[in-house]
């Protein structure tokens, strides 16, 4: 059992309590943001301290981590702070439901946040802080690449890749073997029948198109 404090103050670090609480043998003790954005010191009932010397209270020899943060940006702020808390010799946590289906045989990265209802077939490999919100489906010798965000009800199919800091919204469906580049924002409900480009944001209009934005461009 790990002794663990969680990174953010908002909806998916209530989550994150939530679950590592009840479906996990993990305990978390605290929570910590970065010191401009902290007004208070306590949630959900714990302490609240600051990030920048969250060490001095949570040494990392004794506690683990778990950074609790959205898709924002593509994903990068959650990367900097991943690796921020790596920085400062923390561990990462992984939760993994246990009301999904995990058959891989491969190790699940650090800093993984895998709810229920998720099936993740064999030969699968997830990298280091990947999102699986509830009911996808990861099909046989996929790869999801590091800081990856899936929504629910993404259906994943065989031998896909998911580049680093790619996010893939609700119902969003991969053919067989498709390449998606890093850094892509696959739409709700786009159906990927071609290999994306980097940085590509791709949306449903009768199948998915590519849009005239990058990713870097787009707000989510």
């Amino acid at each position: 059992m790990a002794k663990i404090v969680v990174f953010g103050a908002g909806d998916i670090a209530k989550l994150a309590h939530c679950y590592f609480t009840h479906d996990s043998d993990h305990e978390v003790v605290a929570f910590c943001v970065d010191a401009a954005y902290r007004t208070t010191t306590e949630f959900l009932g714990l302490p609240l301290v600051s990030f920048e010397d969250v060490e001095q209270h949570y040494p990392p020899l004794t506690h683990s981590m778990f950074i609790a943060v959205s898709y924002a940006q593509m994903n990068r702020l959650r990367a900097d702070k991943y690796a921020a808390a790596k920085m400062r010799g923390y561990t990462l946590a992984s939760y993994v439901s246990s009301r999904a289906t995990c058959l891989t045989q491969y190790p699940i990265g650090d800093n993984c946040f895998i709810l229920e209802d998720n099936t993740i077939q064999p030969f699968v490999k997830i990298g280091n802080n990947v999102t699986l919100w509830s009911g996808n489906h990861v099909g046989h010798d996929s790869t999801i690449e590091d800081h990856c965000f899936i929504s629910s009800h993404v259906v994943i199919s065989g031998h896909c890749t998911i580049g680093t800091y790619s996010f893939l919204g609700v119902n969003a469906t991969l053919h067989n073997s498709i390449q998606i580049a890093e850094r892509c924002l696959i739409g709700a409900g786009a159906v990927i029948m071609k290999n994306t480009v980097a940085k590509g944001v791709y949306l449903p209009k009768q199948g998915a198109m590519l849009f005239a934005k990058n990713s870097d461009e787009v707000e989510l």
